[in-house]
């Protein structure tokens, strides 16, 4: 709620600032393309997914995913330490909810994953088994989870993360215990436990031609000519910006001439933080890249992004200094990268500009005291409308917002990005929204150049 404040002293410098503002051409807001991703990649054959949290699959968040994704693949709640976190104790409710909103959505699941070195329970991590033990749990596991969802995921990754950098196999409780057997194992009692489910091995690292991705090819072709039940094979994807490798689309050829299925399995493309508009058009072009490459062949058959949004992605975390790898940024508002991916797949490249002086910004300062200031940005169209709104720019003199209304504002040095409200984001023709801050400022409070997107 917006906090109000009176009888506070004007400086000098408020006489004729509350008349003036910053007027700027707009592009039309942040809104998605008008065909949506799903439809664009179903006219060339494809599917396209995102990985989700269940929890988080209602309002904004749970629109995006059900309307412009055709796959989902649970983030975390089919791994082994989720659905069983202590031994003969299940717990799918997370899992559930994904398959009940994948089914009223009419799109796929990718089952991630079955057999992995990480996020394993406790129980099992810190047992001692034999060989046998070992395997009968692995049975046992794959059996059960695969039987519970037969006939609702389109693909598992039965197998995640089987080699190390330099091709060769990594050192886990799998193959430490089992040997290599273990790979063609699982893939057998998935194919027992749901019969029609696309079986996958699921890697990273493995994008473009290299010692990693030529063991993972070999491994493939020789369980296809042991007739082990193998139909796909999972490139993550999690690049770097400026890094795509320039044999994506030869490696991911050479994969499906083996007589398998490609999937992009967890595409994102993550830049050195702050963002800026350069980085947004590299990583535009990059995704764009990424997905002809799948586009251009025929059994690449599903490519899927690792979290849609940057407020729910796993960069920030686990590369500190590195983020915005996804196509939303955190107000979902699509980003570059958006428009890349819809052109990639025959859609449009970008929102259409409006007639020139359709839409502004103008940016006032309503109140000023000796430590502060209140601000107020109105966004006015005529000519055109906007169905989200995003203001921004950069102070001149050290001002930081303390407070925002009407709108969901974020500040990183003397970048300010404001986004609409839920409630805010149309503005018809000839209609207008107004939000507003309060901020500090001293020694001077120049007025901005407010870019309105």
């Amino acid at each position: 709620m917006r906090s109000l404040r009176t009888g506070l002293p004007l400086g000098s410098l408020l006489t004729g600032i509350a008349a003036l503002g910053a007027l700027l051409v707009a592009t039309p807001a942040a809104h998605a393309a008008d065909t949506p991703l799903r439809d664009l990649a179903a006219a060339k054959g494809k599917a396209i997914g995102t990985a989700v949290t269940g929890s988080k699959l209602t309002g904004t968040y749970g629109d995006i995913a059900g309307t412009q994704f055709s796959s989902l693949t649970p983030g975390n709640a089919m791994k082994w330490g989720s659905v069983e976190p202590a031994r003969g104790t299940f717990n799918w409710a997370e899992a559930d909810q994904i398959v009940a909103f994948a089914q009223a959505h009419d799109q796929q699941v990718r089952g991630h994953t079955l057999v992995w070195h990480s996020q394993n329970p406790s129980w099992l991590t810190a047992g001692s088994w034999t060989p046998a033990q070992l395997s009968s749990l692995l049975q046992n596991h794959i059996g059960t989870e695969v039987g519970r969802y037969q006939g609702k995921i389109a693909a598992w990754d039965v197998v995640n993360e089987p080699f190390n950098e330099d091709g060769t196999y990594r050192s886990t409780l799998w193959y430490n215990g089992l040997g290599t057997e273990y790979i063609a194992d699982a893939l057998t009692w998935a194919r027992a436990a749901d019969p029609a489910a696309e079986l996958y091995i699921n890697d990273y690292n493995v994008e473009g031609v290299n010692a990693k991705s030529t063991a993972l090819y070999n491994l493939v072709k020789s369980l296809k000519q042991q007739g082990v039940p193998i139909d796909g094979v999972g490139l993550q994807a999690h690049l770097i910006l400026g890094q795509v490798p320039s044999t994506l689309q030869q490696n991911i050829q050479r994969f499906a001439d083996l007589g398998v299925d490609v999937a992009i399995t967890e595409l994102d493309i993550r830049m050195a933080l702050p963002a800026d508009s350069a980085k947004l058009a590299q990583q535009a072009a990059e995704y764009k890249s990424v997905v002809a490459a799948c586009a251009a062949v025929a059994r690449c058959v599903n490519l899927t992004v690792w979290g849609f949004t940057d407020s729910d992605s796993w960069v920030e975390g686990t590369f500190p200094g590195y983020g915005a790898a996804t196509p939303y940024d955190a107000n979902y508002a699509p980003k570059p990268a958006y428009y890349g991916i819809a052109e990639a797949l025959g859609g449009s490249g970008g929102p259409t500009d409006p007639p020139t002086g359709a839409c502004s910004a103008a940016y006032t300062v309503t109140s000023q005291w000796n430590t502060g200031f209140t601000g107020q940005v109105t966004i006015s169209c005529s000519g055109a409308s906007l169905s989200s709104w995003r203001a921004s720019w950069a102070f001149g003199a050290g001002q930081q917002i303390t407070q925002a209304w009407n709108a969901a504002c974020a500040q990183s040095g003397s970048a300010v990005s404001c986004s609409n409200a839920s409630y805010n984001g149309s503005v018809p023709d000839g209609g207008s929204v107004t939000f507003g801050f309060n901020a500090s400022w001293s020694g001077s409070n120049p007025l901005p150049t407010v870019t309105l997107t």
